[in-house]
């Protein structure tokens, strides 16, 4: 087992598991950490706890310093830099014809690099496009290509339910989501009910469905043929929470019926 905190980074909205190296930080410490591109400011999302070593991807980052104003100095110019810098990657790749739509960028807090993520239905030949931002700013560039999910993830808004989008504010991963998981829980299959702003499938489509999975085992299915104490019919309707089933008997019309009933 290993030494483990989770930090959080305001910037690029990712989430590093690194070691705390002897640094009794809390949840919420502003802490600066170093990774192999360089030196990054974060906020503490989880405490010092221990993690198995196959589970992390080793050799882990390290926090170096608690942040200092100095640093938050360094944060503050760096993005204004990157908005600059923004603007002209915008410009530059019209002038070269690219199909690329810009989400953000951001600096490493050494500016050992500087990070551009973008959005394009296509594969995107950025080759001269890094060399002339990298003529330009004299740092290592790194252009990403990010998918719609990753756009609300990093812009934030609020869901259909009304709350911030879980992606900008507490997932750290998108999990698999699929159509099946809201055929599993009867929603109906409307996409402007079941998607997201991002376009794609709810997240939380995947909170409850090992829920509806297990409450639905002994539940018949609807459309088939039940043998319920009154007779065969088929079943049109399930209540997962109330564990009833309803049936459509020939000569008595629709029938209610609790599971437990034999």
């Amino acid at each position: 087992m290993i030494d483990v905190v989770v930090i959080s980074v305001l910037d690029s909205k990712n989430v590093y598991y690194i070691s705390p190296n002897n640094f009794n930080v809390k949840k919420g410490d502003d802490v600066v950490f170093e990774t192999e591109n360089g030196t990054l400011l974060g906020t503490v999302v989880k405490e010092k706890y221990q993690e198995k070593k196959e589970n992390l991807v080793m050799p882990l980052d390290k926090i170096i310093r608690i942040a200092s104003e100095d640093d938050y100095k360094k944060m503050n110019n760096n993005k204004e830099e990157a908005e600059k810098a923004l603007k002209d990657a915008k410009k530059i790749s019209k002038e070269l014809d690219l199909d690329m739509n810009f989400v953000d960028a951001y600096y490493y807090l050494d500016k050992s690099q500087l990070i551009f993520s973008f959005l394009s239905e296509n594969r995107v030949d950025f080759r001269e496009l890094a060399k002339k931002l990298a003529s330009k700013y004299k740092t290592r560039i790194e252009l990403r290509q990010v998918g719609v999910r990753d756009k609300a993830k990093k812009i934030g808004g609020l869901g259909p339910c009304g709350l911030f989008l879980c992606c900008n504010s507490f997932l750290t991963d998108f999990n698999s989501v699929s159509i099946n998981m809201a055929k599993n829980q009867m929603l109906a299959l409307n996409p402007t009910k079941i998607n997201g702003i991002c376009g794609r499938l709810l997240c939380c489509l995947g909170y409850e469905n090992d829920t509806y999975t297990e409450l639905k085992k002994d539940l018949p299915k609807v459309g088939l043929v039940a043998d319920t104490p009154q007779g065969m019919g088929k079943v049109v309707s399930v209540d997962v929470f109330k564990k009833t089933y309803s049936v459509d008997l020939k000569e008595k019309g629709i029938v209610t019926f609790s599971k437990d009933e034999k």
